[in-house]
């Protein structure tokens, strides 16, 4: 699981409520600072590393340091809490939360600033199928069309069989939700996977898998000789929205330069699923 590095700056007697609130999440490493001067101290410093800022409003008016924090770290995310006001604009910050502990809304907040962020620093807008990809998925509906425009994308890059499976809400399973092949490869696609499935495996590490006969963890079209190499591929790395399996019938057909290329697939379907939740 990729680890999201946050530095949060709340008044001491807050801080209980932030550390019981974000403990709730594995993926953030969290740093506090009770002082708007500690917290620019922190960032200032190079032997520390944060991707995201968290600017509470009660320590006082925030603006002048994410203004300074903007111009030194550019490519740091930046969120401010305001409690006291019912709707805030995020100025220079990247987003704002007035109910930071109600539905875990920081957590998400934090998580989609960040999922955002890592599809940026792909560059996917730099490849002509990611491009085509951005276009399909504006004109896809939300939820299962914009997975099955994934899966017709990947077909297109010369794959014989591509399924999703999509995390399913308070369950250890995926649920299959779009494929395409052949009608008998379809048919005979497992409903779910389960935790110890290869899909499984990927959905909770967050890795990318190359799979063939013999290998662990592997498929049972693998072991069947239907084809003779899958990847695995997770959509969504702060926020984990299912996993993407392609096959190729010849051996060793599916090498890393296409795993990148499916993971660049894969993390623009994350960001647009990932803004699908924030609307």
């Amino acid at each position: 699981m990729s680890l999201i590095n946050v530095l949060v700056a709340t008044q001491a007697a807050s801080m209980a409520r932030y550390r019981e609130n974000l403990a709730k999440e594995p993926s953030l490493k969290v740093t506090y600072a009770t002082s708007l001067e500690s917290a620019h101290e922190m960032l200032r410093d190079s032997s520390k590393h944060f991707d995201v800022f968290v600017a509470d409003n009660a320590l006082g008016d925030t603006y002048d340091l994410i203004r300074v924090v903007r111009l030194e770290k550019p490519r740091l995310l930046i969120l401010t809490v305001d409690e006291e006001a019912d709707f805030s604009m995020p100025g220079r910050a990247d987003d704002v939360s007035n109910t930071p502990f109600k539905d875990n809304e920081l957590i998400r907040k934090i998580k989609r600033l960040a999922e955002e962020r890592r599809l940026e620093t792909v560059r996917a807008d730099a490849l002509p199928p990611i491009r085509n990809f951005a276009k399909a998925l504006a004109k896809a509906t939300k939820g299962l069309s914009k997975h099955q425009a994934a899966v017709s994308t990947i077909m297109d890059l010369g794959y014989d069989h591509v399924a999703f499976y999509a995390v399913e809400q308070g369950r250890d399973s995926l649920v299959l939700t779009a494929q395409m092949g052949d009608n008998a490869v379809m048919n005979a696609m497992p409903q779910r996977a389960d935790a110890n499935s290869l899909v499984g495996i990927v959905a909770r590490t967050g890795k990318s898998q190359i799979a063939a006969r013999g290998s662990t963890p592997s498929h049972f079209l693998l072991e069947k000789g239907r084809f003779g190499t899958a990847a695995a591929v997770s959509v969504g790395q702060a926020i984990r929205f299912g996993v993407v399996l392609a096959f190729r019938e010849p051996p060793e057909s599916i090498s890393q330069e296409h795993v990148i290329m499916l993971e660049l697939i894969c993390a623009q379907l994350a960001s647009s699923l990932a803004k699908d939740q924030r609307e």
